[in-house]
């Protein structure tokens, strides 16, 4: 071995370990100490990574409550009620369960309620068909029927119904992440409380035109006739743009409005049948017949 090959691995070696010192240093310099918290909140979280949250990933979401000051505003859709009581306990915050939400479809322009006008031939997605134009019904508010929707819910949570040509939340699958909502170009689709016993009351429809008008697009189409308003106790009905829309937390689920809809543009769900009118009358008579032998 001659001697340049003996003083060119020397010098490489010396340059190595110098190299590797100087990093050594530069790493312990800027060095980032992460809080333990951070693993642990995240084993806490369903790991399910759907951004529902407002951050990337369950880690991104757990690194947020651990710095923050106040974990009040901060919830994890995919994790039942009590996960972020617990969260925050080990964080040693104070926090109460969230009420649960779920997603909804405020459309129920079907095939046979609103009538196609036109026929499109662009490519078969919400997204761009809302870029080109109003859409193939005289309602240009409504669901385009294209399955943007279903595309972005990771969970199998929603299909779309061949015959409506609307999409259908399934209950105990959605976890209200969210993507829906932001995928549907028209926001029909919006999170809401799910209720007591999973009921819940909306106004299934976001036509803004006047009655007339959205009545003529869409059989079952708000008119804002505002006679829902009138009838509700609880001042959870209010009606902007020609719209009426049920404030989910102040509605006491009584279901008057559903009834005095002239339309049937507010939807109750998982509510139980209603008694005939018939039956109901002759149960009000049997009650006061007993009331007056008292």
């Amino acid at each position: 071995m001659s001697i340049t090959i003996i003083y060119t691995i020397i010098s490489l070696s010396a340059l190595g370990v110098t190299a590797a010192i100087i990093l050594y240093f530069v790493a312990q310099k800027f060095k980032v100490v992460e809080d333990p918290r951070i693993d642990q909140v995240e084993e806490m979280l369903p790991g399910a990574n759907c951004g529902g949250c407002g951050f990337p990933g369950c880690r991104g979401f757990a690194d947020a409550l651990v710095k923050a000051d106040d974990i009040s505003n901060y919830n994890c859709p995919v994790s039942d009620a009590q996960a972020m009581v617990d969260i925050a306990g080990v964080l040693g915050h104070e926090a109460t369960a969230a009420d649960p939400k779920i997603a909804v479809v405020r459309c129920n322009g079907t095939c046979d309620n609103r009538k196609s006008v036109n026929n499109y031939d662009g490519a078969k997605t919400c997204s761009i068909e809302a870029a080109l134009y109003a859409g193939d019904t005289g309602c240009s508010f409504g669901c385009f029927g294209h399955g943007d929707c279903v595309d972005a819910c990771t969970f199998d949570a929603m299909y779309m119904d061949s015959k409506t040509g609307l999409p259908v939340i399934i209950d105990d699958k959605c976890v209200a992440c969210g993507a829906c909502v932001k995928a549907c170009p028209k926001n029909i689709i919006e999170l809401r409380n799910k209720g007591k016993k999973d009921r819940r009351i909306f106004v299934s429809c976001v036509n803004e035109d006047k009655g007339g008008p959205a009545k003529k697009a869409c059989s079952v189409a708000c008119i804002g006739c505002g006679k829902c308003v009138k009838v509700c106790p609880f001042d959870a009905i209010t009606i902007e743009n020609n719209l009426a829309y049920i404030d989910y937390n102040k509605c006491k689920l009584c279901r008057k409005c559903v009834v005095e809809c002239p339309t049937n543009a507010i939807h109750e769900l998982n509510f139980p049948p209603r008694k005939p009118v018939a039956e109901k009358t002759e149960a009000v008579i049997k009650e006061n017949s007993t009331e007056n032998k008292d």
